[in-house]
C-alpha cells in the first residue's frame, strides 16, 4: 500500500531523494567487504543488515543500489507522521516499509519483520541503536530476529573524509559533496536458536563492537 502524503511532505520527497543521490554521485564511493553481499545473494538467502543509526544516508542508499539489482529489500519505518516521507521514498523504489516502532511497538515490529523474511524472502534493514538510542548500544532485537528466522545479521559501516555531524542523539552523519566514502561490509553473523536472555545480551554487545570497528569509532568517542 501507497503512502499518502501531504503537499508540503510531497515537496519535501521531491527534494530530498533527490540531494541525497547528488551527494552519492559526487563523492568517490569504495565499498570494501561487498564479497560478503555477493555471497548471499548468490543464495538467494535473506539477511540482516546492520548499522548504527546516524549512518543511515549511504548505507542505505548502497543498499537501495542492490535492491534495483534485484534484492528484495525491506526497511523499518515509523508508523508516526516522521515515517511518511522515508516509508513514500522506498515504496516509490519497490522497496518494502514496515511501518513499526522497536520501542513503542517492538514485539509486533519484531513478529512484522520476522513474517516479512520467512513469507517473502525480504532482507530487512536495521539500525540496532535506533530510534532513539543511546547511541552506540546494539540492542537486542537484530539478535533475536536473526535467532528466529535463522538468517544471518550482515554489520555495516561507512565512513567519509568530510562529512556533516549534526547534533542529534546519534549525531548523524552526512557527507560533504566531492568526499571519498568508503563503505565498509562485514562477516555475515548467524545467531544461534539456541540463545537465552544473557548470551543474547553478550551477542549484542560483540556485533557493537564490530560496528564501532568498522565504523572507525574509538573509545573517547564511546564516552562523550
Amino acid at each position: 500500500m501507497n503512502t499518502e502524503l501531504t503537499l508540503k511532505q510531497q515537496l519535501i520527497k521531491a527534494l530530498l531523494y533527490p540531494l541525497i543521490l547528488f551527494i552519492w554521485k559526487s563523492c568517490r564511493v569504495d565499498v570494501i567487504g561487498e564479497e560478503h553481499v555477493n555471497e548471499l545473494n548468490a543464495d538467494k538467502t535473506a539477511f540482516i543488515p546492520c548499522y548504527w543509526h546516524q549512518q543511515h544516508i549511504f548505507c542505505a542508499h548502497y543498499l537501495l543500489k542492490l535492491n534495483r539489482a534485484g534484492l528484495k529489500l525491506g526497511f523499518l519505518i515509523s508508523p508516526s507522521k516522521d515515517g511518511d516521507i522515508p516509508a513514500a521514498i522506498l515504496e516509490s523504489k519497490g522497496v518494502t516499509a514496515i511501518r513499526g516502532s522497536s520501542n513503542r511497538t517492538g514485539a509486533q515490529a519484531l513478529r512484522d519483520l520476522f513474517m516479512v523474511i520467512k513469507r517473502e524472502n525480504v532482507t530487512t534493514v536495521t539500525t540496532p541503536d535506533g530510534p532513539t538510542g543511546p547511541i552506540y548500544k546494539f540492542k537486542t532485537g537484530a539478535v533475536m530476529l536473526s535467532q528466529l528466522a535463522q538468517v544471518p545479521i550482515l554489520p555495516m559501516a561507512y565512513r567519509a573524509s568530510s562529512a556533516w555531524q549534526f547534533r542529534s542523539w546519534d549525531r548523524f552523519l552526512l557527507p560533504k559533496p566531492f568526499s571519498k566514502v568508503t563503505v565498509y561490509i562485514g562477516q555475515p553473523e548467524q545467531m544461534p536458536k539456541s540463545l537465552d536472555t544473557q548470551q543474547q545480551e553478550e551477542q549484542a554487545e560483540r556485533l557493537g563492537l564490530i560496528l564501532n570497528d568498522l565504523s572507525g569509532i574509538d573509545e573517547s568517542e564511546l564516552n562523550t
